[in-house]
Parts: structure tokens; C-alpha cells; sequence
């Protein structure tokens, strides 16, 4: 009897070549962003250094709005990478900015975004950081439980203006994603369980006008199949609201959670599978008198910036320990949390890694590269296999353009943080200067 065939084995991917062939140069083995060697942008700006390909943004904003419906609105969550250049670039190319703190509404409007281009989530919003929300008149407040739908008719009462919400909605069930944000017990959103209930009673709150809703059930999404079930939901779920309304919704916001691969087991988003995902969910909004008029937010962060960042971080020395070579950099997990596997990793992998000035050199070895902190945890590379290395040569850590230097605890151990550089039309220029270690003195005050 004939055995079935087994299926094959999916072959790991490479994503350091991937990355270099879709987004970099290499001459002469070396590393080059935007035809800028990384060894004289190592000269020019110190290491360690982030370096932001603003090309490679513009590319993926261009293949991402070439897949949008006419009825869908493209956001960009600023949590990713909120540095003020990629804002404005962000802006200037028409997206509107999701914010999720006092501080992020701050640098979204700082950076030119217009108030009504903004959108604000997050379980925990202050009365102060809801009360500046309400003053700078944004798009829409993501109100995320009865108690803070109180606190903000409260704020519009005292103002005595209208504030325009959005239900953010945790849902029964939320699968796919590497960190699922609904479908269990959870802070975020309002419980699907609850929602008629909460919806009468925030409907009878002065001040308030429920205009949509908001779901964002989880991240790192590489599966445009997980996001079309989820998407679903959202438009039952959208139907139900409006529904209890009795009243169109002008605004349904399906999150973010547009994933990028990291390791070899992952492969990219299909981004033309997700085209026709994006189109069938706006073909059944304007079928639906209650949604047809209703704006369609995604608002990816990740997805937008990862491709387009390099973390640089010059070798300090090399060892040997115990038959493992160690190779010490002056950068590591205060710059790099997520590199490190700190930042929801629950198996420790490494991110694409390379020696940025020996791309292809010669015979590879297990590497170990630390960082300078005192714990076992500053190590952006495990079992690596890199060439021989010697110190003054440049580590070079690839999708590094979001959650990466701005999830980071930097004042640990008190090492001053990293510059960050952006390339455009080949010229790179510094958006935050180096740290030096008397800024770490500035907001401490000497009691003694």
C-alpha cells in the first residue's frame, strides 16, 4: 500500500540576504544603506548608531496604499518609532498618527499632524492626558471602559463640547498573532460579553457621541487569512453597534498588527493576499447601510518602519571562554531590548544579525555577542554563525526601525543612549543627537 506523501519541509529563510537584496548594497563586503558605507557613518555619527533608510519607508508606504481601498485610511501607530522625522515623513506622504499617551499626542502634534488626522487608544488615559485630547479637538478618543467613558463626559462638560469616541471592543475570541490583545481576560477594550449593557450606559453620558468602534486583537501578524477572520469580526461586531445605536457608524478602526519576519520559520505578509482581504471587507461595508459611509482606519506601526532600520554597534573585543567565542560591542539590550529577546520572547532567537564590514566573508563559527552590562540577559546573539571577528569591526542588527531603541531601558547602568540617523536621497542626517553621560545628571536633584 502507497504511504501518503508527507509534506515537505519548509526550507528556513534567510533573512539577512533577503534584507540586504530588497532594501541595502554590499561592495567590497561591506554594508551600504542608501550607497552609505556603515563604516563612515560609524566615522561620522559614533557607535552605537540607529540608521533609518527613509527610501525604504517610502517604498512600503507606496506598496501599502497601492493596496487600499478608496474607503480605507491609513494611520501610523507612533508607538513603532516615534522619532519626529519618521512623523513627518509619515505625514507628508498623508497618513494620520495613532496615539497612545499624553507624550505621543504631544509629539504628534509637535511634529505638524493636524488635530483631526489623530486618533487616541490605551487602557490607562489620564483626566490630564484626556483633557489635552479634548483641548487639541483630535479625530477620536478609543474609550476602552465604562470608567473612562465617564471621566471623559466629565471633561466634556467642563468644556462644554462634544467629544467624538469609538468603542474599542475585546472580543470573545481573538486567534492569530504573535501577542494576542483580545479574546481572554484582558485591559484592553471593552468585553464583547458586556457591550450592549456598557453601550446603553455610555450612550446616556452627556457630552459623548459614539461614532464607531476599534478593535486590535494582536501583533505580528504574517497571515492575511488571521486578518480577514478578524476583520470579519470587526464588521459583525461594527453591524451589532450600529444597530444599538440606531445610527450609521462614521468610523471603524481594525487595528494594526501587521507583522515582519524576524526568523527563519516566519515568512513575509502576502501583501497581495492582503489586498484582496482589504477589498472583500470594504465591498461588505458598502453593502451595509450602517457602514457604507464609514471611514475603514488600519493603523500599522511596525509594518511601515522595521525593514528600513540598522543597528550599528562597534566591537570592543573578542574572547574565548570555555570553547565559546564571545564577541563584546559597546551597544547591547538597553539600546536593543527586543534584540535581546527581553520583549516577549518566550524562546530566545536571534533577530537578523550580520558583521556589517565582513557580509560573506569566508567560514563562519558560533558567536556570542554581548553587550557591556553586567547581566547575562545584554546578549543580541546566540549560537550565531558570523566570521571571525576582531575588534573595531561593526555588528549590525537588521529590523531594527521599530520597537527597537524605543522600548529600550536605557538608563540602565547608566551607558548613555544612541544617536539616530535617517538617509534621504542618499544624505544622512542626525534626528537625535548622542547621549552623553552628564545628561544623565539633568533631572536628578541633589536633596543632600
Amino acid at each position: 500500500m502507497t504511504q501518503p506523501k508527507q509534506p515537505e519541509k519548509a526550507l528556513p529563510i534567510d533573512h539577512v540576504s533577503r534584507l540586504i537584496k530588497s532594501n541595502f548594497q554590499v561592495v567590497n563586503h561591506e554594508l551600504l544603506i542608501s550607497h552609505n558605507p556603515v563604516s563612515r557613518l560609524i566615522e561620522s555619527f559614533g557607535s552605537p548608531l540607529f540608521v533609518y533608510d527613509a527610501n525604504v519607508i517610502q517604498d512600503t508606504l507606496g506598496r501599502v496604499k497601492n493596496i487600499l481601498p478608496e474607503n480605507f485610511e491609513l494611520y501610523y501607530s507612533i508607538k513603532a518609532n516615534p522619532n519626529a522625522s519618521l512623523l513627518k515623513l509619515m505625514l507628508r506622504n498623508g497618513l494620520g498618527l495613532e496615539v497612545a499617551s499624553g507624550g505621543e499626542l504631544y509629539q504628534a502634534l509637535n511634529a505638524g499632524c493636524p488635530a483631526n488626522h489623530v486618533i487616541f487608544a490605551g487602557p490607562g488615559k489620564t483626566r490630564d492626558e484626556l483633557r489635552a485630547a479634548v483641548v487639541a479637538g483630535i479625530s477620536e478618543i478609543h474609550v476602552e471602559s465604562v470608567e473612562e467613558a465617564i471621566l471623559l463626559s466629565e471633561i466634556g462638560v467642563d468644556a462644554s463640547t462634544d467629544i467624538n469616541i469609538c468603542l474599542r471592543i475585546n472580543p470573545t475570541d481573538a486567534a492569530g498573532g504573535a501577542m494576542r490583545m483580545g479574546g481572554r481576560p484582558s485591559p484592553f477594550g471593552i468585553d464583547e460579553e458586556t457591550l450592549d449593557k456598557t453601550l446603553n450606559r455610555i450612550k446616556k453620558l452627556p457630552s459623548l457621541h459614539v461614532v464607531g468602534i476599534h478593535l486590535f486583537m494582536g501583533t505580528q501578524i504574517l497571515d492575511a487569512s488571521i486578518l480577514l477572520n478578524q476583520y470579519q469580526r470587526a464588521l459583525s461586531l461594527a453591524r451589532q453597534v450600529a444597530s444599538q445605536l440606531d445610527s450609521p457608524l462614521r468610523s471603524v478602526d481594525f487595528g494594526g498588527g501587521w507583522g515582519t519576519p524576524y526568523f527563519p520559520h516566519e515568512h513575509c505578509l502576502d501583501l497581495e493576499q492582503l489586498k484582496s482581504v482589504l477589498h472583500q471587507i470594504s465591498t461588505e461595508m458598502r453593502r451595509d447601510t450602517l457602514l457604507a459611509q464609514a471611514k475603514a482606519i488600519v493603523e500599522p506601526g511596525r509594518f511601515l518602519v522595521n525593514e528600513s532600520g540598522v543597528y550599528l554597534s562597534k566591537v570592543t573585543r573578542v574572547k574565548r571562554s570555555r570553547g565559546k567565542t564571545f564577541v563584546v560591542i559597546d551597544g547591547g539590550m538597553h539600546h536593543h531590548l527586543a534584540g535581546s529577546g527581553n520583549l516577549g520572547q518566550t524562546i530566545k532567537r536571534n533577530f537578523p544579525v550580520a558583521i556589517a564590514n565582513q557580509i560573506g566573508c569566508g567560514d563562519v563559527i558560533p558567536t556570542e555577542v554581548v553587550g557591556p552590562l553586567c547581566t547575562p540577559l545584554d546578549t543580541l546573539a546566540r549560537n550565531a554563525m558570523l566570521p571571525s571577528t576582531t575588534a573595531g569591526d561593526i555588528f549590525c542588527v537588521f529590523q531594527s526601525g521599530a520597537y527597537a531603541r524605543t522600548s529600550s531601558p536605557h538608563d540602565f547602568l547608566s551607558h548613555p543612549p544612541p544617536a539616530e540617523v535617517i538617509i534621504a536621497d542618499g544624505i544622512p542626517q542626525v534626528v537625535r543627537r548622542r547621549g552623553r553621560a552628564s545628561d544623565l545628571l539633568v533631572d536628578q536633584i541633589d536633596s543632600g
